[in-house]
């Protein structure tokens, strides 16, 4: 059979700790095809962000262009029209970008986050973010930070955009990479009933729940969270964008910006995860070689050990054959010479 354990008996000590080798060198396997699948979703929708940018490239010339004076208002709608398509195919490929049916850029593989307070949204954040702790954060009636709970060196940055309902979008990040987007909108009928002459502590409620979960190890809670940002019109400041005016498009060129901006974070973020997968395939590689070094060593027979007593087996009966012969010719002779 190749095995020198062949059933418990034979040496019910490896035999079981050969068994629970086996089983980890399986499931190392399955973990190694888990994260190359991982690899794959992210260069899809890196893949479908990279065209997204390229648009955006293109919709932030047509600002520049339709902000020069020399243009007519005629041109200015041919202009917006350009812009007007580019927006909507943007849309579609964020909505319809999917692996093996699961859409992608559509928000349903980010982590999710939830507020105790209407008008505050919670957009992404990322995993390195500590799930541990009960943020809070305080604002006025016109949706600016008076303090925070929690949110500890980091600095809050507003972000701005073309939000035609007063929305307020902010980013905090903090220098060990933990990043938050949020929005606030001051002319919510629930937050303005909060805040109206004062302030109030808005509390934050953020589990770590969501994402695309990877199994990368044979046992439980062995898994790597991808978390991919919703790309929209919206998140990237740019709905509705408006190239009609000069002055409309001066702003479109801010707001491009900040939408490029955006997408460059999301795939930074994908960028990161796939040098992650990759060490991780590069480590899993590595144990299940060692691993199944070490179930070889428990389970399979030393071929040159078994060799040399085949061989000494071999010798020892052809040896016995042979003087077996030779006792059977000497009655034979004595035989012959009597008669």
């Amino acid at each position: 059979s190749g095995y020198k354990i062949n059933s418990s008996r034979d040496n019910p000590a490896g035999y079981a700790i050969s068994n629970k080798m086996h089983r980890q060198i399986s499931g190392l396997q399955k973990a190694n095809n888990n994260a190359s699948n991982a690899i794959n979703v992210i260069q899809t929708a890196e893949g479908a962000i990279s065209e997204v940018q390229e648009m955006l490239h293109r919709m932030k010339e047509l600002s520049i262009q339709s902000a020069n004076g020399t243009n007519t208002s005629e041109d200015r709608m041919a202009i917006q029209r350009e812009v007007d398509q580019l927006s909507a195919e943007i849309t579609r490929i964020a909505g319809q970008t999917e692996y093996n049916t699961q859409r992608l850029l559509n928000g349903d593989q980010d982590l999710k986050g939830y507020s105790d307070l209407g008008g505050v949204k919670i957009e992404t954040y990322n995993e390195t973010f500590a799930t541990d702790k009960q943020y809070s954060i305080t604002f006025d009636e016109y949706g600016t930070i008076k303090s925070s709970q929690n949110f500890d060196a980091g600095s809050f940055e507003k972000i701005e955009s073309l939000v035609d309902d007063g929305t307020i979008r902010y980013r905090y990040l903090e220098p060990d990479g933990s990043e938050m987007i949020f929005e606030v909108n001051p002319k919510n009928e629930a937050f303005h009933a909060a805040t109206a002459g004062t302030t109030k502590e808005v509390k934050l409620d953020i589990q770590g729940v969501g994402g695309m979960k990877i199994q990368v190890g044979p046992t439980e809670g062995q898994s790597i969270t991808i978390a991919i940002p919703e790309l929209s019109l919206k998140n990237m400041g740019i709905e509705g964008l408006n190239v009609r005016t000069e002055e409309d498009a001066k702003k479109a060129i801010d707001a491009m910006d900040t939408a490029l901006s955006y997408t460059s974070m999301i795939r930074s973020r994908l960028g990161a995860y796939q040098n992650r997968f990759e060490a991780t395939l590069s480590n899993l590689n590595v144990t299940e070689e060692n691993l199944t070094a070490s179930y070889s060593t428990i389970k399979d027979v030393d071929m040159a050990e078994e060799m040399v007593e085949y061989t000494k087996l071999q010798i020892l009966t052809q040896a016995g054959t042979s003087m077996l012969t030779q006792a059977n010719e000497q009655p034979q002779q004595a035989l012959q010479l009597l008669q």
